[in-house]
């Protein structure tokens, strides 16, 4: 072969693998995961990524929940929207209604002929995202719950069984003020406070948050919250903050912060603070159950849904949707899933992923990363199944406004709920007249 036409094939390969490359198809996946958390989506891409020749999975960070989706939905307008987008929890009745900015996760897999067994998620993940219908509408991906981190070494210091959390919400208040007793300037916090001393609360006492099955039941649902015993519970914090034992350190996750750095001794909060905790707290930690009140009929019941879904954005061509067909398949693998419920204490959305980590011997060599699984795949109610509510996130923010002017002694607790409520509804109803007739 003469060196001309060496030359000539060399280029001629050469040119067809950078055609190769280019053939990649790739998929845009905006999230809200900072810090640790930003590092495993990071990796999940990659791992995906090298699986296959396809596709690739390019993940984005697009800041907060609530502005993540917010940029998502102007994007969609523009014509560039992502193809999958993390939505949290709260934001599943507004991504229902946008009917035409989103594709149902089962008809995107179905379309892709890829596995896909609404049957092989978690009982209490699946039903929060399925339509009506049956039709599951989006990807359970990060799902978490609330639970009770305390510090076990602040415990001991205080003279208190570092074994033995306190289960009640009147033990909590005696831990903490023993806590306080020994020094600690934070005995208890909260992050989240709505989602966890509300929501939640609700949820694992049996109690409605809200009317018409807490929202499920259409779009009439109205909040009720502001019951005696939801009285009684924030109006018991109120008290334990004028005692220093309860210290409102802000909304969101602003306490989360507070309780890895060892600043706060107890905190109620999300169960995937887990990774987190375990990467950088300095002190031992240990894992409970979200506290009740054991004179509650009926109580503890299970906790709600927390974290966020993936859900797939409309407009885009049919060979983009296999390739997210593919990395969603690939997400449900019993040992990817069961992986990252072990990284970072989000649940275990399929019943495999649960057994995998189970067998493994996971949950004995380290205790408490069951009680988030424990929570949730209790048998649920029509009280306790979740919230599905409109305008949640505006909501939250009210309640958030609301609350903080009872930890401050400006309003009662009576007063700072009865007018969460009422600001709520108006709420509600405003998402009513702009969504009849499309959930």
């Amino acid at each position: 072969m003469t060196l001309p036409l060496k030359r000539l094939m060399a280029a001629t390969l050469a040119a067809a693998g950078i055609a190769s490359a280019h053939a990649q198809t790739e998929i845009v996946w905006w999230h809200s995961m900072g810090g640790a958390l930003g590092e495993w989506v990071n990796d999940l891409a990659a791992e995906f990524n090298a699986s296959q020749k396809d596709y690739k999975v390019v993940p984005v960070f697009k800041g907060s929940y609530d502005e993540s989706m917010t940029a998502a939905i102007a994007a969609f307008r523009a014509g560039n929207a992502p193809h999958i987008l993390q939505v949290f929890e709260v934001g599943t009745a507004t991504m229902m209604a946008s009917r035409n900015a989103i594709v149902p996760v089962a008809e995107v897999m179905k379309k892709a002929g890829a596995s896909f067994d609404p049957n092989a998620y978690v009982d209490a993940v699946k039903s929060y995202y399925t339509a009506p219908n049956g039709q599951m509408l989006s990807f359970p991906f990060n799902s978490s719950t609330t639970v009770l981190h305390y510090n076990k070494d602040a415990f001991k210091a205080a003279g208190l069984d570092p074994n033995k959390a306190p289960k009640s919400w009147p033990e909590v208040a005696l831990a903490a003020a023993k806590l306080k007793a020994s020094g600690h300037k934070c005995p208890f916090t909260t992050s989240w406070q709505s989602w966890t001393q509300l929501e939640s609360f609700s949820a694992w006492h049996n109690v409605e948050f809200a009317t018409k099955n807490n929202g499920f039941g259409g779009l009439d649902a109205r909040l009720a919250f502001n019951s005696p015993l939801h009285v009684r519970h924030i109006e018991n914090l109120a008290n334990m903050a004028k005692q220093g034992l309860f210290v409102y350190k802000g909304r969101g996750n602003a306490a989360d912060a507070t309780y890895v750095s060892g600043e706060c001794a107890m905190m109620t909060g999300s169960s995937a603070l887990y990774g987190n905790v375990k990467r950088n707290a300095k002190f031992d930690f240990g894992i409970s159950t979200l506290p009740y009140y054991p004179d509650v009929p009926g109580a503890p019941q299970n906790t709600v849904i927390g974290g966020a879904s993936l859900w797939v954005m409309a407009g885009k061509k049919d060979a983009d949707y296999k390739g997210v067909a593919q990395f969603l398949a690939h997400l449900s693998k019993p040992e990817v899933a069961a992986k990252s419920h072990q990284r970072t204490g989000y649940l275990p959305v399929t019943k495999a992923a649960y057994e995998l980590t189970e067998k493994s011997g996971f949950y004995k060599q380290n205790p408490g990363t069951d009680v988030s699984v424990e929570q949730m795949i209790r048998k649920t109610t029509d009280k306790s199944r979740g919230i599905r509510l409109g305008n949640f996130v505006q909501i939250r923010t009210i309640i958030d406004e609301e609350m903080e002017q009872v930890w401050a002694g400006k309003k009662s607790a009576k007063q700072g709920l009865d007018d969460a409520v009422r600001r709520g509804n108006e709420q509600l109803e405003r998402f009513q007249r702009a969504n009849q007739g499309k959930l």
